[in-house]
């Protein structure tokens, strides 16, 4: 594929610069994320149709392409630190695809209000408080250009919600952000999490009604969004993981031509699956059984936790295993002839409502490699999207400049972007290394104490998502900033108002 430079890193050339910290690890862990490990591995995997596609961009792979199992060690698990990522792994060392277009929103940074009637050949009639917060945005044009030049970027489980349960600071934050503030203002921000399974549109409906706040599919990322690109050039895939058929769906919506999930084949191949003992009548009535023995499976992605991991695992190794991906195969040569593999994300572990963070895609993944490795005897190669990974935040930088045009008319990066999350293995890890503020917050997976020892957050340790945001607020935009709207611009009911001199 071709080679990605490093001044296409950053959406003004620049990004990420060179940390201002005097500590050699950090000046060295920056040159290791923006240039790649110095061991580099030159594998046999590559994605197809070089230089054939261009509604993509190519972002290269932060680590080598031989797989863990050996130490059965997952790099963004409780144990390892930055330091240990020196030469963190990750897929075939080319490049990862994401996409290029910026998405056309459909929202608009000021709408007219619900239920009012338009006048024909005149503008809609917008909310006064939009016109007053307009006004009063001139007015402090210092704060205004502050408020529009940071952002946030917050990660959802364990900062926003657990599962489908309301963190209660989760609410407020939205508000403030969303206008709720002395200024009226919008302050961009973006959702970025390695939460997957679901189509974006239903996810944001979903966080929508929990979080009592719009959330639109134009400021959100989820771990396989950025795997839309690869449907330019995988025609027919495996597609693993999620609820029911949900990620069929997703796959659907991404573009991609054939999708198979492993409830086909079982329902085709029953046999293939030995340890799974029941196939319910809904499963078959919703399975696609075809001849696989005449189709070709060109690349296996894994968008979501697998819920059938005997079955899953069974099946995915047989594909790596075949000719070209062909099941009922044995390939001569099966690391040449082996298939690209794609997981989503790579976080071992996952806050939901339960009290204890519970296992993720990353267990998956490990428990594959060793067993690919046990059979084989050589390591898997394989591509790993979400955070902390290189693609996936140059991704959130196409997004927050689209969001920046939606909403204030101006598509351009911040500069001044601050990541919220709870996890130090991912979110941490992944803003230090990019060059953003990085805030960790104790209401999901890091439960500590000052910092985390070996990922500390930049910005510092918050208790819960509404410090973090107001914190990092007054330091932009000045400690007497005040999170709440005032009608005391109004000229007809402030204290000052006309109305009220006799």
């Amino acid at each position: 594929m071709p080679a990605f430079e490093d001044k296409e890193l950053g959406a003004d050339g620049k990004r990420p610069e060179t940390p201002s910290s005097t500590n050699p690890m950090v000046e060295h862990l920056h040159k290791v994320f923006v240039n790649g490990s110095p061991a580099k591995h030159h594998s046999t995997l590559e994605v197809p149709g070089e230089n054939e596609h261009g509604g993509t961009i190519e972002v290269p792979a932060t680590r080598s392409a031989i797989a863990e199992s050996e130490a059965l060690m997952h790099s963004l698990s409780m144990s390892p630190s930055q330091v240990d990522r020196r030469g963190s792994r990750n897929s075939f060392g080319a490049s990862l695809p994401i996409p290029r277009s910026k998405r056309q929103s459909r929202l608009s940074s000021v709408a007219t209000a619900d239920g009012r009637p338009t006048r024909p050949g005149m503008p809609a009639i917008q909310p006064t408080r939009e016109i007053l917060s307009s006004q009063l945005q001139d007015m402090s044009s210092i704060t205004t250009s502050a408020a529009k030049n940071m952002a946030f970027a917050f990660d959802i489980d364990g900062v926003l919600v657990h599962g489908d349960r309301l963190i209660p600071e989760g609410k407020r934050v939205l508000e403030i952000l969303n206008g709720d503030n002395e200024l009226g203002i919008k302050i961009p921000h973006i959702f970025l999490t390695n939460g997957s399974g679901k189509p974006e549109a239903a996810r944001c409906a979903q966080l929508s009604k929990i979080l009592h706040s719009p959330v639109s599919t134009e400021q959100f990322i989820q771990s396989h969004t950025p795997m839309s690109a690869l449907a330019e050039y995988y025609e027919t895939v495996l597609v693993v993981g999620g609820e029911n058929y949900q990620c069929r769906e997703v796959a659907k919506e991404y573009g991609f031509k054939n999708i198979i999930v492993p409830n086909d084949i079982v329902a085709a191949q029953p046999t293939i699956s030995p340890l799974k003992e029941f196939f319910t009548a809904e499963q078959k009535a919703t399975s696609n059984p075809k001849d696989f023995s005449k189709i070709k499976i060109n690349a296996i992605l894994v968008f979501s936790d697998s819920r059938d991991y005997a079955t899953d695992l069974q099946i995915i190794m047989d594909l790596l295993q075949s000719e070209d991906g062909v099941l009922g195969t044995m390939a001569k040569d099966p690391v040449s002839q082996r298939i690209p593999i794609y997981f989503s994300q790579g976080d071992l572990l996952c806050p939901t409502e339960h009290p204890v963070p519970r296992m993720s895609q990353g267990t998956f993944r490990i428990a594959l490699e060793a067993i690919y490795k046990a059979v084989t005897g050589v390591e898997l190669e394989r591509v790993v999207y979400g955070k902390p990974e290189l693609a996936t935040y140059k991704y959130a930088d196409e997004v927050m400049a689209s969001w920046m045009g939606t909403i204030h008319n101006d598509e351009r990066l911040p500069e001044n972007i601050y990541m919220i999350g709870d996890n130090p293995q991912s979110d941490i890890i992944g803003g230090n290394m990019y060059g953003w503020k990085t805030c960790l917050v104790r209401t999901g997976v890091f439960q500590g104490g000052e910092n985390d020892e070996k990922n500390p957050a930049s910005f510092g340790v918050f208790n819960n998502v509404l410090e973090a945001v107001q914190t990092a607020v007054k330091k932009e935009l000045g400690e007497d900033f005040k999170f709440n709207w005032s009608d005391a611009m109004n000229p007809v009911t402030a204290s000052h108002a006309i109305s009220a001199i006799e």
